[in-house]
């Protein structure tokens, strides 16, 4: 049976999984915007937290995805079977390039810039508002179409815990040795990746050419 008619006649179900995996990649990406923002933008404030905290995030990128969903399992109120393991996993994993995208970008505006606003009376807060972040958006999001593309892909592990998604067509198609199986959950989940990096990609450049 070819990909396509497997989808014909799984229809419901594909929809289901496939949003299933979006809800996974969007809950965490955004969570991972809400921490990791904030937390490059203290890193740029505190130049000594910069080495401790971007080793952390890099120590998890590091962990295979499996092995990670083993240590969160066992933990109190992260843990457990299910979406917030897997959420919790997939927001770790979706840290470093935010937290480093947006250090770098604040990091690199131009001293001049700065000191211009402080010339004009700005307060710390204002010059970050008004001026850095603007200035580093592109950078930033850069480092969220990176987190968002892994996402698409790790999220693809979360079958292995019960969270639903994608993987479980190519779980199921591996311990049945069906390629069918496995083509209709990765290429999904290709695509989606391709397009999550198609507009973040487009919408960074659209930031880009604003600046110029």
């Amino acid at each position: 049976m070819s990909v396509l008619a497997f989808y014909a006649r799984n229809s419901q179900e594909v929809l289901g999984l496939v949003w299933q995996h979006v809800s996974l990649v969007a809950i965490s990406t955004g969570a991972a915007i809400l921490i990791g923002v904030p937390l490059g933008i203290a890193l740029t404030r505190r130049p000594a937290w910069r080495g401790p905290v971007l080793g952390l995030a890099n120590v998890f990128q590091t962990v295979p995805s499996l092995a990670l969903l083993g240590f969160l399992i066992p933990l109190p109120f992260l843990g457990g079977i299910g979406a917030r393991t897997a959420i919790v996993a997939l927001v770790l994993y979706a840290l470093l390039p935010i937290v480093r995208n947006t250090y770098t970008g604040i990091a690199g505006v131009d001293p001049a810039v700065r000191e211009a606003g402080r010339g004009m009376g700005m307060t710390d807060g204002q010059l970050l508002r008004l001026v850095e972040l603007p200035l580093s958006l592109g950078v930033i999001l850069a480092g969220v179409r990176v987190a968002t593309v892994v996402g698409v892909g790790t999220a693809t592990i979360a079958a292995a815990i019960g969270a639903g998604g994608l993987g479980v067509y190519i779980f199921r198609g591996v311990a049945t040795v069906d390629n069918t199986l496995i083509l209709a959950g990765a290429l999904p989940a290709a695509l989606m990746a391709i397009a999550a990096d198609g507009l973040l990609g487009l919408a960074e450049r659209r930031l880009a050419w604003r600046r110029t």
